[in-house]
């Protein structure tokens, strides 16, 4: 798995971080920000995708998604302004085994 930027040119490190006044996050209270993930399609056979966020490179990380996400994009409105974040992302195949970590994502919150 290649995590990509949010329009889908392959670019290392290229996640789209951006202020989104009045935007909702996955709690339903409103977020300053917004960072939205997005990566190529594993091979078939994929039941879906899990997506997991830390605050150092490398780890710990700790998974964003409740359930497994079919799709090949992710938003995560609960990022802090003025914070660093790492996202990482693997895919989960029929009999939910899970593949190792993709590459590493690193993103910049701005602040408010």
């Amino acid at each position: 798995l290649t995590l990509l930027s949010g329009n889908g040119d392959g670019t290392f490190g290229a996640i789209s971080a951006y202020s989104a006044s009045g935007a909702s996050s996955q709690t339903g209270t409103p977020s300053e920000h917004l960072v939205t993930l997005s990566w190529n399609e594993s091979s078939s056979g994929i039941a879906g995708y899990n997506i997991y966020r830390a605050l150092v490179s490398g780890g710990p990380y700790t998974k964003m998604n409740a359930l497994l996400d079919p799709t090949t994009n992710f938003a995560d409105g609960t990022v802090a302004g003025g914070q660093t974040y790492y996202y990482v992302s693997t895919a989960v195949n029929g009999a939910g085994q899970e593949s190792g970590f993709s590459n590493e994502i690193q993103t910049v919150i701005p602040s408010p």
